[in-house]
């Protein structure tokens, strides 16, 4: 029995890739070298060729697909090693087995699958019937049946932080440090791929999962002890959903961790009864989805299921418990137009965010949203065409090119105008001009002096300061 050889690589770190790094834990654990290239950092082919990884590995959100299709091509030219592809894009998109240079596609949950691959690779049994695999072998492509979801999430290791911290040292540098606390998300929000993730998964296993509190802690205080930490983000699609797990962590964190911390609520979740445990243990600011103030898209397009007043009662519960609240929203819906967006910024003014966050929605494929967005031919161009942004240009057809400027504009102008309601009939004004550098400025000064300041405020040298502000200068994707 021989070790694998793995290398993962990624294009940029946007946040920590919890995914890679729980597939390293389990890898390491088995007594594999397992490597991460950050192509931001070092070139892939000459970290590749100086490895020399039998199994090369990628994770693929839409619209990085091509990007990690041409790098893979770029080392197999000089490395004799398989290439796996895994996230979300794969997920739901296999047929991704059929392109040149691919050899493998993992389906759904990778830490069983992961295993099982490298253990046929040194030897021991067949890769043809693998769990989880749309495999290749001799040209053929062999594809398999998921396994049962993950019921025990405390059974995974905890995240290998090293991993990423080597390949990307701004990541161990920043003093904010993400967790997650779960898995699986109960609601089918049509823009998400919570229901097709369930369709994937039906009759094997709780879509929801929920690791322990004292698992959860367990893993704070291990980064803590060996990383700067001094703000925690916890990034699970909603934080609240169990208002008896939410008890015991606000005791138990107060006491053992005692870091100020932000999480993601929804909104007709929101009572003064939650608001006052998160505050109690340490919570100083959520993020809400409010998405659309259209009625229409909000609820029938995009199947959230609130009303306004829903969502203006739980900011106002929000901010008297005396945390910031920052929400997230969508422009260019299908089916939407200029006013319906200006709706929106109309609801966030409602709401007096600390911070409006605003995206360009980009319909994913396989997401029920961008499967019919697909079919009733209100994509100009394909899934093929998504970016890998979310702030730079809509795929979603508009009733003129000058409509869809005015909603590309209107994205880089929506937070301040929302800070600044007085600019509205003056913003109504300037996003009729021709896209320019100067609204994309705006956009990013203000959303990163808010999230310092405001969001997730914690503590910055004069040097850090800098780094940090040009360093998220150069992040054009968020």
């Amino acid at each position: 029995m021989r070790a694998v050889r793995v290398l993962f690589v990624l294009q940029r770190v946007d946040n920590e890739v919890h995914g890679l790094m729980h597939l390293s834990s389990i890898l390491k654990n088995a007594g594999h070298q397992v490597k991460l290239v950050v192509a931001s950092q070092q070139d892939p082919v000459r970290v590749a060729v100086g490895f020399q990884p039998g199994l090369l590995g990628y994770s693929v959100f839409t619209g990085t697909q091509n990007y990690y299709l041409a790098v893979n091509q770029e080392i197999r030219r000089r490395v004799d090693a398989i290439s796996v592809f895994g996230g979300p894009h794969p997920t739901f998109f296999p047929e991704l087995i059929e392109r040149d240079g691919v050899d493998g596609v993992c389906v759904g949950e990778g830490e069983g699958a992961i295993l099982d691959l490298v253990t046929a690779l040194e030897g021991q049994g067949s890769l043809v019937d693998l769990l989880n695999w749309h495999i290749k072998v001799d040209g053929v492509v062999y594809r398999n049946p998921v396994r049962p979801l993950i019921a025990d999430l405390d059974g995974i290791p905890f995240a290998d932080r090293e991993l990423l911290y080597e390949a990307h040292p701004p990541s161990r540098e920043t003093k904010i440090k993400p967790f997650i606390t779960g898995r699986g998300c109960p609601f089918d929000c049509s823009f998400c791929f919570n229901h097709a993730f369930g369709e994937l998964y039906q009759g094997k296993g709780k879509r929801v999962r929920q690791r322990s509190v004292g698992n959860v802690l367990a893993e704070i205080k291990a980064v803590r002890d060996r990383y700067p930490l001094e703000f925690v983000t916890f990034m699970d699609d909603t934080f609240i959903l169990s208002r008896r797990w939410l008890t015991e962590f606000a005791e138990a964190y107060r006491r053992q961790i005692g870091l100020p911390f932000w999480c993601q609520v929804r909104a007709n979740l929101v009572d003064e009864e939650i608001a006052e445990i998160l505050r109690y243990a340490g919570c100083v600011s959520v993020s809400m989805g409010v998405e659309a103030g259209n009625d229409h898209l909000r609820n029938k397009v995009l199947k959230r299921n609130m009303s306004k007043q829903q969502m203006v009662d739980a900011s106002k519960i929000i901010r008297r418990a005396g945390m910031k609240l920052s929400t997230n929203n969508m422009l260019g819906l299908p089916g939407g137009s200029l006013a319906a967006d200006l709706e929106t910024l109309e609801l966030n003014i409602l709401c007096r965010p600390a911070y409006a966050n605003v995206f360009l929605l980009q319909p994913y494929p396989r997401t029920e949203l961008g499967e019919e967005a697909m079919r009733q031919g209100l994509m100009s161009g394909t899934f093929e065409d998504i970016s890998a942004s979310v702030a730079e240009k809509s795929v979603i057809k508009f009733s003129s090119e000058g409509e869809r400027r005015a909603v590309e504009n209107l994205q880089k102008l929506f937070a301040i105008t929302v800070e600044l309601p007085f600019l509205l009939p003056l913003v109504k004004q300037l996003i009729k001009l021709p896209r320019n550098p100067f609204f994309w400025l705006i956009y990013k000064l203000w959303k990163g002096y808010a999230l310092k300041r405001r969001v997730l405020p914690h503590h910055l040298s004069a040097r850090e300061y800098v780094r940090s502000t040009v360093r998220f200068l150069q992040i054009r994707s968020q």
